[in-house]
């Protein structure tokens, strides 16, 4: 099996062990923490993790530069290049440290709602937040001069090794008795200690050199060309994800962030399994692009992989709305359920793009990213001010529906984009995309509804509902809602499981 092939699956790995890990996890450390601390450790990764966008897409960019330069055999221009970066690198995780101390005094002002022993906590994980920052960034290059030399075995397997090492010490110092601040220096020492794993590789195993033969402005504008817009996705990526955080985090108590905290973590999980499945056709998607496919060919394969998707994503999203309430007052507790609405409201915005996964490496290779990432810039950035305003009144559930509404706006201009000026078929998609598929989920969800009417309750009540359900969605699905090609596509996979 090829590195590519090995990397492929221990991706997949990597995405069942994180979120089959997490959800044992988080009710664990919830437990061992309590409310107030979780929402304190949540909200402090938030705010440190919004500075991590100065990476400035620059992890992306050695990937690409490096596996350039070893193509074409420049064994010297490869070197310059990554010397070049480590000293930007270095300029940033100073910048970092120096923003660190700057917003340190200003974590009492900010959280207006901890208390003094709060305070004192946040301060603590903040400090040591941004060490971890700080060399992670840099650190995060060797991983991507292990992909563009092809080597993904090794960095996904360390990666897989390190999160089974870490959730097992995490367990072991929180049954101890240790708190949040236990839970950073658990991350800060394997963050260190991989790092120098991953050092070693690169440099005794790779044989690659970061050597400076000279300073050459070229080499920046090469850099920074690139990186631009992957600097705008991450900030992006800050809005979607983030913002909501930190926004509450000034004008709500701890156990509010923890609540938001929980709902992400579940909208998160649900875009994870759609990509598991996405990620098995985009290379091809991708391809036809290179080869300029013609917009009805690219209309086909991204309603192909759209239907796929779609199935795997309605199963999780009508299994939610009917069960995730149970399974979230079993799994944390009856003071939850604003987690419920919160994850709900994710996945419900979340779908459509999912399952139109296939624009990413399209909008990529037509060199169309600038747009994208401007109007989802826009929009989420509006989206987060508003849900400032609705959390005001409505908490956590009025930060993410200000989220979602910019969102929402952003994916409609986005499919205007793609069907006038990438050329696909977007009505077309959307009827090809529900054919078959909606009346058999409206069937499935009545019968679902009547499913949650059998008697009893704590885990084998759930497991007894969830498993109709499954044999319901799996049976009328397949019999109704699927055409040929996905019929053969999950019988295949049906099979490989069986074997």
């Amino acid at each position: 099996m090829s590195q590519i092939k090995k990397g492929a699956l221990l991706n997949y790995v990597t995405i069942f062990l994180t979120n089959a890990v997490g959800l044992f996890i988080t009710p664990f450390i919830l437990h061992h923490i309590g409310k107030s601390e979780y929402g304190i450790w949540t909200a402090i990764g938030a705010l440190v993790g919004s500075i991590s966008i100065l990476d400035l897409g620059l992890n992306n960019t050695v990937v690409r530069f490096v596996a350039k330069y070893k193509a074409e055999k420049d064994r010297k221009a490869e070197e310059n290049f990554l010397a070049t970066t480590m000293i930007i690198y270095m300029v940033i995780s100073t910048i970092i440290v120096v923003l660190g101390f700057l917003f340190y005094d200003y974590i009492d002002s900010y959280f207006t709602k901890m208390n003094a022993d709060e305070i004192k906590i946040a301060k603590t994980i903040f400090i040591l937040l941004i060490f971890n920052l700080a060399i992670g960034l840099p650190g995060g290059s060797f991983n991507g001069i292990c992909y563009a030399y092809e080597e993904f075995v090794f960095p996904k397997s360390v990666n897989i090794i390190r999160y089974i090492i870490r959730t097992i010490t995490v367990v072991a110092v929180l049954t101890m008795g240790g708190k949040a601040i236990a839970l950073v220096l658990v991350d800060t020492v394997y963050n260190l200690l991989f790092l120098l794993i991953e050092i070693y590789y690169v440099f005794f195993k790779l044989k690659v050199r970061f050597k400076l033969h000279e300073f050459n402005l070229r080499y920046l504008k090469q850099i920074f060309g690139y990186s631009v817009w992957i600097f705008v996705y991450g900030i992006v990526a800050q809005f979607q994800w983030q913002a909501g955080h930190i926004v509450l985090g000034n004008i709500s108590y701890p156990e509010v962030l923890t609540i938001y905290a929980i709902g992400l973590t579940l909208g998160s999980y649900y875009g994870a399994f759609s990509s598991a499945i996405t990620g098995v056709f985009l290379p091809r998607a991708t391809q036809m692009t290179v080869n300029n496919a013609t917009p009805k060919e690219l209309t086909d394969m991204m309603i192909k992989i759209g239907r796929v998707s779609l199935i795997v994503l309605i199963y999780i999203f009508g299994g939610f709305i009917l069960y995730g309430n149970q399974f979230i007052n079993l799994w944390l507790g009856d003071s939850f359920y604003d987690s419920y609405v919160i994850a709900l409201t994710i996945m419900a915005a979340y779908t459509i793009p999912l399952v139109q996964g296939f624009t990413g490496p399209l909008i990529e290779a037509k060199n169309k990213v600038a747009f994208k990432s401007i109007i989802y810039l826009i929009f989420l950035a509006i989206g987060t001010l508003l849900g400032y305003f609705m959390a005001l009144k409505y908490s956590a559930i009025g930060m993410i529906s200000g989220t979602v509404i910019g969102w929402v706006i952003a994916q409609n201009i986005m499919n205007v984009f793609y069907h006038k000026i990438l050329g696909l078929n977007i009505f077309r998609f959307f009827k090809e995309l529900f054919r078959k598929t909606l009346v058999s989920f409206l069937i499935i969800m009545i019968i679902g509804y009547f499913i949650n009417f059998i008697p009893g309750s704590g885990w084998i009540n759930f497991i007894l509902k969830g498993s109709s359900y499954s044999i319901v969605f799996a049976f009328i699905m397949y019999k109704f809602g699927m055409i040929i090609f996905e019929k053969q596509l999950f019988s295949k996979v049906f099979m490989k499981i069986k074997r």
